[in-house]
């Protein structure tokens, strides 16, 4: 039986300015929904940069390398979601910033906007696993240490939406 190999994939243009979530190394070990959610960052990530419409933002996403192996149903509720709610999402976050919104970088202000959005409108997803993922995608796309003023912001998040959940867990791990 002859063995196919895949073509290698291509390599970014220089000028590219949104991270590939396509060609990564540790893409192969995550879930459907942890791919939508790097989908979804990419899409905010144009939604906040270039002010894109979220049709256009989603017919682009959609054609990128990878998409296939992505929670689709996920992703657009995370995507549109986002996007709609993107004024209660700040109106959490903003209180617990030590600046204003708007010198937050992109990138992390959508692992916010996700993180936000999921302990606030996806009850199914345990407040650790909303933080931890939008943790990790600021471990991944975002800057050096980013991913822990993202924990803080998005910790005192969860405290506002979920202090039921988080009092129920430290209960239990006491």
């Amino acid at each position: 039986m002859a063995v196919t190999q895949a073509p290698a994939p291509s390599s970014p243009s220089p000028d590219r300015t949104v991270p590939s979530t396509g060609t990564r190394g540790k893409t192969s070990k995550k879930s459907p929904r942890s791919r939508a959610r790097e989908f979804a960052l990419q899409g905010l990530y144009q939604y906040l940069v270039g002010g894109n419409d979220v049709a256009a933002i989603d017919t682009f996403t959609r054609n990128l390398q990878g998409f296939n192996k992505a929670n689709s149903l996920f992703y657009d509720t995370l995507l549109r979601g986002c996007i709609q709610a993107h004024s209660e999402l700040d109106a959490l976050i903003a209180p617990l910033l030590d600046r204003p919104l708007a010198q937050i970088s992109p990138i992390e202000r959508g692992c916010m906007w996700l993180g936000a959005y999921e302990l606030a409108h996806c009850p199914d997803v345990p407040w650790r696993v909303a933080l931890n993922e939008s943790i990790e995608l600021t471990k991944d796309f975002g800057g050096a240490d980013g991913h822990k003023y993202v924990n803080a912001v998005l910790s005192g998040v969860a405290e506002k939406t979920r202090a039921a959940e988080i009092a129920a867990d430290r209960g239990h791990h006491s």
